[in-house]
């Protein structure tokens, strides 16, 4: 992926963000962004409102107050269609793969709006190069591959569709610490290139080696805001959940 991006210029600006399902509200008054060509985590304890904040800034819901602004344009309440469009991608906790098949063609299904072939084939070549193990299993089925090498195949398949701003959910959960660094080594390496990412992780100390800055989110609100730099130099991250 070619660096296209200005570093230090927002290209996610969620404010006051209110948000939940159906009557029973999860997130409260939420104000976060994403620069250009950063990584940026949000840390909580299971049901703080994580995966609700990323779901309802790609459009899969919609929030009851506040506003979401990516690339300068209000986009609260846009679907989640139409913010695909716009270069947003969505990768999952579970390991989104299409079973059935091949890490090959699920490769392609990513690139499905690129009408350009030889557009395609670099994409597939930068994903390749990225994860080595998916050119060498390329026809495999991607269901019988380890949980680390779905999670490649689920990361390749969103690149795929050249995506500005990644949605990372839980890359660590359930995999071994080794695949866990590279994994996240691919993706602080896709965003020196000019990818910008929010980052879900519990994983608090692999996620602080990549990311430039973190929120901390209790029980919906977020409580703090802080480089990476700053804090890791804390002995305990207990405190803030």
């Amino acid at each position: 992926m070619e660096p296209t991006e200005q570093p230090g210029s927002t290209l996610l600006d969620v404010r006051k963000l209110s948000c939940g399902y159906g009557r029973k509200q999860v997130v409260f008054d939420l104000d976060l962004r994403v620069g250009r060509g950063e990584i940026v985590s949000l840390f909580g304890h299971n049901g703080a409102g994580k995966t609700t904040v990323i779901k309802n800034v790609l459009g899969a819901y919609r929030p009851t107050a506040g506003s979401v602004e990516y690339d300068g344009a209000d986009v609260t309440g846009a679907s989640a269609r139409a913010n695909v469009q716009r270069g947003m991608a969505l990768i999952p906790s579970e390991r989104f793969v299409f079973g059935d098949l091949s890490v090959y063609d699920n490769l392609l299904l990513g690139a499905a709006n690129l009408a350009d072939d030889g557009e395609r084939e670099r994409k597939l070549g930068k994903v390749y190069e990225l994860f080595p193990i998916l050119s060498e299993r390329s026809k495999q089925q991607a269901g019988t591959m380890s949980g680390g090498q779905q999670r490649m195949v689920s990361l390749g398949l969103a690149l795929m569709s050249n995506p500005r701003l990644l949605l990372l959910d839980e890359p660590s959960l359930g995999l071994a610490p080794a695949v866990v660094q590279q994994i996240f080594s691919a993706v602080r390496a896709l965003a020196d290139d000019g990818l910008s990412v929010l980052l879900l992780e519990q994983n608090v100390g692999q996620a602080l080696r990549i990311s430039d800055r973190a929120y901390v989110m209790r029980s919906g609100r977020i409580i703090l805001e802080e480089d990476a730099a700053t804090m890791k130099q804390r002995e305990s991250y207990w405190d803030l959940f």
